[in-house]
């Protein structure tokens, strides 16, 4: 069975954009290929511990293992060495993909404190979107009681659109909350 955002996509919003923008071709429409979470943490070079954490939280989120990132040089300052563990990373494709966006619009992002709707700034250029969360507990899936620290993350949602314009109007025709 195909993610029910996929399905929305092809019957509503793929008609919706072709008419805004006039496409000649229907694989001219703008899609989101792929979706990156990203967790950084610094403090891990201290307490290697929070890695784990890290990492089951967010395969908890994205139903599918990360991949840890590694110091690429070593840093004095920050008591960072070449190849410690500092981060973690997962990218998603896919109906998995599609299921995460709508999670994240439908049930996390509204979970969010004092929540008005995401920026409408936070384009590249090239019609690619990230925006950060500073807790990992609104996503329903974290339980409140096995999280030690309390991390931030951010989500970078990679589109077909070549211009913001375009990336904009697929994320709203998508259900994205932004602000007006």
């Amino acid at each position: 069975m195909p993610a029910r955002l996929k399905e929305h996509y092809q019957k509503k919003v793929i008609p919706a954009l072709t008419k805004e923008f006039s496409y000649k071709n229907v694989m001219a429409v703008p899609k989101i290929e792929k979706i990156a979470l990203n967790i950084g943490l610094g403090e891990a070079t201290q307490n290697p511990k929070l890695m784990d954490g890290a990492v089951n939280e967010l395969a908890q989120i994205a139903g599918q293992k990360p991949v840890v990132t590694k110091a690429r040089k070593s840093i004095a300052a920050f008591k960072l060495r070449e190849g410690m563990s500092i981060g973690c990373t997962v990218t998603l494709r896919g109906d998995r993909m599609y299921e995460f966006f709508d999670r994240l619009v439908n049930v996390a992002l509204p979970r969010v404190r004092d929540f008005r709707g995401v920026s409408s700034k936070s384009f590249d250029g090239r019609g690619n979107y990230t925006l950060g969360i500073k807790d990992q507990l609104i996503f329903p899936e974290i339980d409140y009681n096995k999280v030690e620290k309390i991390k931030g993350m951010n989500i970078s949602i990679t589109t077909t659109a070549r211009t913001d314009a375009e990336g904009l109007a697929l994320l709203k025709h998508l259900g994205m909350p932004f602000r007006a």
